[in-house]
């Protein structure tokens, strides 16, 4: 008998793509939505799938999906697989000119990146860089090479963070409502304030409460928006105090038309660039870490 270990056969591709969309959006109705399909599709694909394997990819819970913690590990990889299928059949059929997508927040991207833009692209020679103004994780994006994350972000499996920039950020409004309501030093003054907080960065008002050491302040109103970007222009009108990168309202601080009553602090995790593991050699890639990491060390 010969003492090869035979080949393991690949479960089929459409139930992988079935699983791995399931995994990035959360139910199988968008996940049908997605590929085109109709929903009884997509179960038996998953079906085959854990029928292939013999281990529960999902837990049934109250009719929802929810990833196993071998089923998490999986769509980690999966993601990584068919990221790196994406960019090559991509590389493939767009000549020899090569695009590197990277996922940015739309705030970072305005007050940070694209100012920098040219400097990078110098850098990385004939290599395009394409920011994207998305702020999801890598392992969700396998259209995407690389992304920007700020704030706690723990990167998963098979996702290696790179952090490049430290980050400054605490709350800014106008100088009239900081006089009107005594900002200057007294937090408790926040209490008579519109709280304007964003979506894309939804903990910034918590973290900065805990990180500065200051009780929790109940807003006398509290306005959401979409993004940051949104968040800080309501700022300027003066709707209220937001909290902001110290980066992104520095030339509204030195002109005077916002101020920062209790200055700003320095939050640990920064800003960190993501590359998949599998990439981290990758030559254009280093370019772009090295870059971001020499550009993120100068003063803003």
């Amino acid at each position: 008998m010969s003492g090869r270990i035979p080949p393991r056969r690949l479960p089929p591709l459409n139930a992988l793509r079935a699983f791995d969309a399931v995994a990035r959006c959360g139910s199988i109705l968008k996940a049908a939505d997605e590929l085109g399909v109709v929903r009884g599709a997509i179960r038996q694909q998953l079906n085959l799938l854990e029928a292939h394997f013999g281990v529960p990819l999902f837990d049934r819970e109250n009719g929802r999906l929810v990833l196993t913690a071998k089923g998490r590990a999986f769509a980690d990889s999966v993601g990584v697989a068919f990221g790196i299928l994406t960019r090559a059949s991509a590389e493939l059929s767009g000549g020899e000119r090569r695009s590197i997508r990277l996922g940015v927040p739309s705030a970072f991207a305005v007050w940070w990146l694209m100012p920098r833009l040219a400097a990078l692209q110098t850098v990385l020679q004939d290599i395009d860089i394409v920011p994207m103004a998305i702020v999801e994780p890598l392992a969700k994006r396998p259209d995407l090479e690389a992304v920007i994350m700020g704030g706690e972000y723990r990167p998963m499996r098979d996702i290696t963070a790179i952090r490049f920039m430290e980050d400054e950020f605490g709350p800014v409004t106008t100088p009239d409502i900081a006089d009107r309501l005594g900002l200057a030093n007294r937090v408790s003054a926040l209490a008579g304030a519109i709280g304007l907080a964003s979506r894309s960065a939804p903990s910034l008002w918590e973290d900065w409460f805990a990180e500065s050491g200051r009780a929790p302040i109940r807003f006398a109103g509290n306005r959401e928006f979409e993004d940051l970007l949104l968040a800080i222009g309501a700022a300027r009108s003066g709707l209220g105090v937001a909290i902001a990168p110290r980066a992104a309202v520095g030339e509204d601080i030195d002109r005077g038309t916002l101020v920062a009553p209790f200055g700003f602090i320095r939050r640990p995790a920064g800003y960190s660039l993501s590359i998949r593991s599998s990439d981290v050699k990758d030559p254009a890639l280093v370019r772009m870490a090295d870059w971001l990491s020499e550009a993120g060390a100068e003063p803003a």
